[in-house]
């Protein structure tokens, strides 16, 4: 017995002496232990976990921070992000100077936290997932010598500061992935400015993208639906020693993480345990009027508005033309010069997003009454408005300069007070009396001539109607506007929507002449290709302001009902990713749209080219894939009207001078009323290879009509291949029948365009090909929303449910795009039964 007593004591020695690579407590590290290899540490109720790991397809290794309990790996933290790993012999510990290294196998430094000066270190992963080192003996549990939290990667976690330690210089905010699959950073940062009255911008680079307006004590101005509740608490911090904004979570158990994604785009995300899927609450930017300045110094954004750029009353654009058509990013300029304290006031406007705040000043012991007396006396005064809206407000903020970046809410806005001359707000007084007046007139005397008033319409609508072209419906009168009866919900005014209601709209009129001028008299130089509808040109209206001229063919029958169309839905319609009509010309015979120019023609010229398709690498790709992606959504959902485009395709896509992608040609689209869901149509419009199954076989359209022809175009900018005509083999019908059958063979990656690099990328391009066939599976009822597509592409891990079988509709010796006419075919190969429709029209 006494024999076997030094045994058990050399086995135990030799047992534990080897367990320093991690102590017993699994969320510290001591200065004797490490992580490596597959290693880890988990935070003491394992809603964390730090380790090594390997993004997407890459070989590159990483220390990074991810959710335990979270089925699909999402990193929110990263230590070394812009020197990886090359092999995994990388080794977490602490080093001799008392901080936090990253060493490779044969000790040479990859990463390292600030020196310190401990005597007895150790690292903790906290619950709230901040990575620590503190003294070990320390009692006060926020005595860190560092904290992740200082470091943020592209995550903002509940609990974590974002801004300036005005102590220390140092500056908290988050920095996007460069891609999906690479952690270094990124070009979009989300970083709060402490200059003026604090505010968080969204830039890409030195441009910025979105700003969030400053804090007005409940919330910032420009988040509207930024509202305490029982999921969120949000705080915001300026003093001394910090300047920050934080929020938390009110349900402890609940999983949230606000994140800013490659693509530029901020987004708050929820995770639902029951289905295993992270599920976005909320983003910006989100509508036209959330891109900074859209309508530049003293303009006003209203989403709801058509155009919605407006100036302030008292000021007029300050380049007419370029606001003529719809180009307000030069803003307005007064139209009365301010006479100082010599009669100057000032006007309210209610409901805004307060303007940028760098030129601002905040007075935090002043109120309302105070801070117009202050403004009135310095003539660089511009504007000013409450600075804290709780309790009746407390503090104002005053503004010099220029007012930028403004835009108006339907409720929840702030009251700001902008400086005029005194003769404008003279006007402005003069034009309320007349109001004022008017309406007391009107309650007088509209009992009394009600009746005679209707007789009078009567007849005036009955003798306009003999009087308008009964080839158009479009009526002209005098001055620079066309008024156009909109059918609401037809498409070429012969397919009417549930509402039947008429609007009036308002678009730029140009002169023939004018546009004559423009366009060197619609020579052959100018042209820039020509459809079903007629011939584009390019033209130039002055010295720089470039157009492209959609004329209506003469001989065109087709193309006067989709003229119709396109003025009454596309006028309405604001989008960075829609392409923007300018203005009409309607002259005798001559009926034009004129849009802005987009220098890189259309995707189709890219795409398609053997010597141009390799100027698009994948990340070019993939951002033209989410602006379509972004612009659909629009129609769908987010625009003042749910729209069914029709005719999504290549050709379709055009490309400005940054590449950004414009959806166009809105001739065949449709309006949905309310509740409308589905249409059927006994005209088949679109083109074929890009229509779906229920549409093209029985007239059935809807939402879902449009993602089936995204997830056509999504897998023809991956593969560089057309689906309409393409065969790969004989037992290929085309491109989706490729894609389906690479996709079930575990070779999804093979679809993409060998003439591009995807090493780097490989698991963002696998989920853009699983995403593209989820969109054209066969049934509507299995294809995903738009919403739900700009989810998974934004997303690299979301799960991704596996795609059916698509709809094989392919086409054979048919005209680019129109109606089928009695002597065309059209194929649909669905659950390997082939139905050929002809319809006569």
């Amino acid at each position: 017995m006494r024999k076997m007593i030094p045994i058990f004591t050399f086995f135990s020695f030799c047992f534990f002496s080897f367990l320093p690579k991690i102590s017993f407590a699994e969320d510290i590290l001591t200065s004797t232990g490490s992580v490596e290899g597959d290693g880890s540490l988990v935070s003491s109720g394992e809603t964390f976990k730090l380790g090594f790991f390997k993004p997407g397809s890459t070989e590159n290794r990483y220390l990074g921070m991810w959710y335990n309990k979270v089925s699909i790996q999402t990193v929110v933290w990263v230590a070394n992000r812009d020197r990886p790993l090359t092999d995994s012999s990388g080794v977490l510990k602490i080093g001799d100077q008392g901080n936090v290294i990253i060493v490779t196998g044969n000790g040479s430094l990859i990463w390292t936290s600030n020196h310190t000066k401990a005597k007895n270190p150790v690292i903790q992963l906290l619950e709230t997932g901040n990575l620590v080192l503190r003294e070990e003996d320390d009692d006060d549990p926020e005595n860190f010598l560092w904290q992740s939290f200082d470091y943020p990667s592209d995550t903002l976690l509940p609990g974590m500061k974002l801004g300036y330690d005005l102590r220390t210089g140092r500056d908290r905010y988050i920095r996007s992935w460069k891609n999906f699959d690479d952690p270094s950073p990124g070009e979009n940062t989300f970083k709060l400015d402490p200059q003026g009255m604090p505010e968080i911008y969204l830039s890409n680079g030195s441009e910025v993208k979105y700003r969030s307006g400053p804090w007005n004590g409940i919330r910032f101005s420009g988040v509207p639906e930024m509202q305490p509740a029982y999921i969120f608490q949000f705080s915001f911090e300026s003093n001394e020693q910090e300047i920050y904004y934080k929020y938390d979570l009110v349900n402890k158990s609940l999983i949230s993480r606000l994140t800013v994604s490659p693509s530029a785009v901020l987004q708050r995300f929820t995770w639902l345990a029951e289905s295993s899927v992270w599920n976005q609450i909320w983003y910006a930017p989100k509508d036209q009027c959330d891109y900074y300045a859209v309508c530049g110094p003293f303009g006003v954004c209203d989403a709801n508005g058509s155009p919605v750029c407006e100036c302030l009353k008292g000021f007029q654009p300050k380049s007419p033309q370029a606001w003529f058509l719809r180009d307000g990013t030069d803003g307005c300029v007064r139209r009365t010069p301010l006479a100082c304290s010599k009669g100057d006031g000032f006007m309210k406007v209610k409901g805004t997003k307060l303007p940028d705040t760098e030129v601002s000043i905040v007075y935090k012991d002043k109120n309302l009454d105070q801070c117009e007396e202050l403004c009135l006396k310095n003539c660089s005064c511009m504007g000013y408005a409450s600075a804290d809206i709780r309790g009746g407000g407390s503090g104002c903020v005053t503004w010099g300069g220029q007012l930028t970046d403004l835009r108006v809410y339907a409720d929840r806005g702030q009251d700001l007070y902008v400086r005029l001359a005194g003769s404008e707000l003279a006007r402005k007084d003069d034009r309320d009396a007349k109001k004022r007046v008017a309406v007391i007139v009107a309650a007088t005397v509209v009992p009394v001539l009600l009746f005679l008033a209707v007789g009078g319409f009567c007849l005036w609508r009955r003798k306009k109607r003999t009087i308008t072209r009964k080839d158009t419906g479009i009526k002209e009168r005098s001055g620079d506007l066309l008024m156009f009866d909109m059918v609401g919900g037809s498409s070429a005014g012969k397919e009417k929507s549930q509402d039947h209601r008429k609007e009036d709209l308002e678009l730029p009129l140009l002169d023939l002449s004018v546009v004559v001028a423009a366009t060197n008299n619609f020579s052959d130089s100018n042209k820039l290709g020509e459809g079903g509808f007629g011939p584009v040109y390019q033209g130039k209206l002055g010295d720089d302001e470039e157009i492209a001229v959609k004329r209506l063919s003469k001989r065109s029958g087709q193309g006067l009902d989709e003229f119709k169309n396109e003025v009454t839905l596309i006028a309405k319609l604001q989008h960075r990713n829609l392409v923007r009509l300018l203005a009409c010309c309607i002259e005798g015979e001559e009926k034009m749209l004129i849009y802005e120019y987009m220098p890189n023609k259309s995707l189709d010229f890219f795409i398609f080219d053997e010597t141009k398709k390799p100027l698009l690498d994948w990340e070019k790709r993939f951002d033209i894939i989410m602006g379509i992606a972004r612009g659909l959504l629009y129609l769908h959902q987010d625009s003042r009207f749910r729209i069914i485009h029709r005719d999504l395709k290549a050709s379709n896509i055009l490309l400005d001078s940054k590449m950004i992608p414009k959806i166009s040609d809105f001739g065949m689209a449709r309006i949905f009323g309310g509740d409308e869901t589905e249409a059927n149509t006994k005209r088949v419009v679109g083109t074929y290879g890009y229509m779906s199954p229920e549409y093209a076989m029985d007239g059935l359209f809807s939402v879902k009509s449009d993602v089936f022809s995204f997830g056509v175009l999504v897998l023809e900018i991956m593969s560089g291949k057309k689906n309409r005509g393409f065969y790969q083999t004989n037992r290929d019908l085309n491109l989706l029948a490729l894609a389906w059958r690479l996709w079930r063979e575990g070779k999804g990656s093979e679809l993409m365009d060998s003439s591009i690099d995807i090493s780097s990328s490989m698991s963002t391009v696998l989920r853009c090909v699983q995403v593209g066939l989820l969109c054209v599976q066969e049934r509507a009822e299995d294809r995903p929303t738009m919403s739900t597509v700009v989810l998974m592409l934004g997303s690299d891990n979301l799960p991704l449910p596996p795609p059916k079988q698509p709809g094989f509709c392919t086409g054979r010796s048919q005209p680019e795009t129109g109606s089928l006419s009695s002597k065309q075919e059209s194929s649909c190969t669905i659950n390997q039964v082939t139905v050929t429709m002809l319809e006569a029209r």
